[in-house]
C-alpha cells in the first residue's frame, strides 16, 4: 500500500542515485557512452526506498538511521549487480566466455571492478551522507504523516 514514507524514501535514494552517477560518470573513461546508466540507477533507487526503507520507517531515530544506511547498502549492492549483469550480458552476446559458469562468475568480477570506481572520497561521502539524510526523512515522513 502506497505510504508517505516510501514515497520519500524512494524519492530520497533516486537523488542519491541521480548524484552517484552523475559523479561517477565524471570520473570514468572520456568519451565511454553510458547509455541508460544514470535511468536503470534512479529505478534501483525508487525500488530500494519503496519497498526496504519504506516499509521500516517509523521505529525511532536510532532505526531511521540504521534504515538509511541499510537502504544505501542495498542500492550499492544491486546497483553494482545489475550494471555487472548487463556488462556481462553485452560481453556474452560478443562470445568472450567459453561457457554459462563462466559468465555467471564474470558478473560478479564486473560488480568488484566497478565498484572499484565508488572508492573515492567524494563519493563515499555523498554515499554516507545521503543515507543519514534519507533515513532521517523517512522517519520524519512516518510521524508527520501516520
Amino acid at each position: 500500500m502506497p505510504t508517505a514514507p516510501k514515497l520519500v524514501a524512494a524519492i530520497c535514494l533516486m537523488v542519491v542515485a541521480f548524484l552517484v552517477s552523475g559523479m561517477i560518470i565524471d570520473n570514468g573513461e572520456e568519451g565511454k557512452s553510458y547509455g541508460y546508466f544514470t535511468f536503470v540507477n534512479l529505478a534501483l533507487g525508487f525500488a530500494c526506498g519503496w519497498g526496504i526503507m519504506g516499509k521500516r520507517a517509523g521505529r525511532g531515530w536510532t532505526s531511521a538511521l540504521n534504515n538509511g544506511l541499510t537502504g544505501m547498502v542495498s542500492l550499492v549492492f544491486w546497483g553494482l549487480f545489475v550494471q555487472g549483469a548487463y556488462e556481462m550480458f553485452r560481453l556474452a552476446m560478443r562470445h568472450r566466455y567459453d561457457g554459462p559458469f563462466e559468465a555467471v562468475l564474470a558478473i560478479f568480477e564486473l560488480g568488484v571492478e566497478f565498484g572499484k570506481q565508488l572508492m573515492v572520497p567524494e563519493i563515499l561521502i555523498t554515499l554516507a551522507i545521503g543515507a543519514l539524510v534519507a533515513g532521517v526523512f523517512t522517519e520524519q515522513a512516518a510521524r508527520r504523516w501516520r
